[in-house]
């Protein structure tokens, strides 16, 4: 009973968890592959099947939906809990006002197609939908902990389908035209993230899979997403007092070892990177896209052009032709979709992500989940998404299912 109690004060988390970790569920852990395995589905459609991008696209979206009926199935039978509380999650009501307010943005949305925006839409709250709908019927640990394993593997996958292809021209991971290299980086950064987590709960074996996530992040020479993973990583190391200085040293080493190999990789795309002059992603490049974005966001600066106004939308930029899915930067991605009320509304989801971090008690697992939000803040710098936000609203209410669990264990020891 007393080493149950340590490991509660200590980590706010079970102590038969961190020992033997959590039931599977199966659903929510094919729900996680999806989330991150549905990048590929555009490459595989045109490069394996021999179908175009909008297949690819279509059935991505088919089993976002199948997902979301299967999940919505399952709660037919005995739930664990009801809905109602599952609403009063932490940050779960932002990302309700982020949802509606995105799909309201759709009646004067500037987009090229309503309908695939529409599509769109629905296929974010299906995310969001298809979690909650997981933690009605499953134990919080045993939702959160699937779809992080489903998530994992996914982006293993991802990971060694990236090695696999031809190096693009500016030698970084990826396919010309299907699938970038900061898809790539973003993706598996994410899921390593993922790994730490499960490594931190004792939760199975992941060294393997973080260390193939980790070299990957670096091969696809994602710059945004490389300067964010190591600030977040380097935030955690210096917090996490649980892992010794000579640990700490040894991660130190073993990571400056991965970069000392890629060293020559790493010189011939400098100087690439150093002759491309304007192009896309170069800083230059980025001034060039947030400079135009911004002068069109300032046309509509109280609502914004609306859910999917970029694609399409926005002219292609220089002389590769490069067309914009995204501002390059969340604030003004925001700002540009949904004006004022976009900035008001990042702000208050991420502000309101890290005041409920901070009500907790000093643990692991509150350095971890600060450790992912200033990685999401440093790479939204320089990089978003095109329709939801870098910390999607899916793992938010995950975030707030595991904050809620942690206060009530805490109170539980009070």
């Amino acid at each position: 009973m007393s080493a149950t109690l340590r490991a509660l004060r200590g980590d706010g988390l079970m102590a038969d968890q961190l020992r033997f970790g959590s039931r599977t569920v199966p659903l929510a852990t094919t729900i996680g592959f999806y989330f991150s395995f549905r990048l590929m589905f555009v490459l595989l459609a045109v490069r394996v099947v021999g179908l175009d991008a909008q297949s690819g696209v279509t059935v991505s979206l088919a089993l976002n939906y199948l997902l979301l009926v299967l999940a919505a199935f399952q709660t037919l039978g005995p739930a664990t809990r009801r809905v109602r509380p599952l609403l009063r999650l932490p940050c779960f009501k932002w990302v309700l006002v982020y949802l509606s307010f995105s799909g309201v943005s759709l009646i004067w949305s500037v987009t090229a197609s309503l309908p695939a925006a529409a599509a769109f839409w629905c296929a974010m709250v299906a995310d969001t939908a298809m979690v909650v709908l997981l933690l009605r019927i499953g134990e919080v640990d045993d939702v959160v902990d699937s779809v992080m394993r489903g998530y994992i593997w996914g982006s293993c996958a991802i990971a060694l389908v990236a090695w696999l292809l031809p190096a693009q021209s500016d030698l970084r991971l990826g396919d010309e035209e299907l699938l970038g290299p900061n898809q790539i980086g973003w993706v598996c950064a994410f899921a390593f993230f993922f790994a730490q987590y499960l490594i931190l709960k004792k939760s199975g074996k992941w060294t393997i899979s973080a260390l193939l996530l980790a070299v990957t992040v670096l091969r696809s020479l994602s710059k945004t997403t490389i300067v964010a993973f190591v600030a977040a990583q380097a935030y955690m190391l210096l917090r996490q007092r649980s892992i010794s200085s000579g640990k700490k040293l040894t991660y130190l080493a073993l990571a400056l070892l991965v970069v000392v190999s890629f060293s020559a990789l790493l010189m011939d795309y400098f100087n690439i990177y150093a002759n491309a002059g304007s192009q896309p992603e170069t800083l230059t490049g980025r001034f060039g896209i947030w400079a135009y974005i911004l002068n069109e966001a300032l046309d509509r600066p109280w609502l914004g052009h609306g859910f999917h106004s970029v694609w399409k939308v926005i002219p292609p930029f220089y002389s590769e032709g490069f067309e914009a899915r995204h501002a390059h930067n969340e604030l003004l991605q925001q700002f540009y979709a949904y004006g004022a009320a976009g900035v008001l509304m990042l702000t208050a989801i991420y502000g309101n992500v890290y005041r409920q971090l901070r009500t907790l008690a000093e643990s692991p697992l509150k350095t971890f989940f600060m450790g992912m939000l200033i990685f999401v803040l440093v790479r939204g710098l320089a990089d978003t998404e095109a329709f939801d936000l870098s910390l999607p609203m899916w793992f938010i209410t995950l975030v707030g299912a595991v904050i809620q669990q942690s206060r009530n264990r805490q109170a539980a020891l009070a």
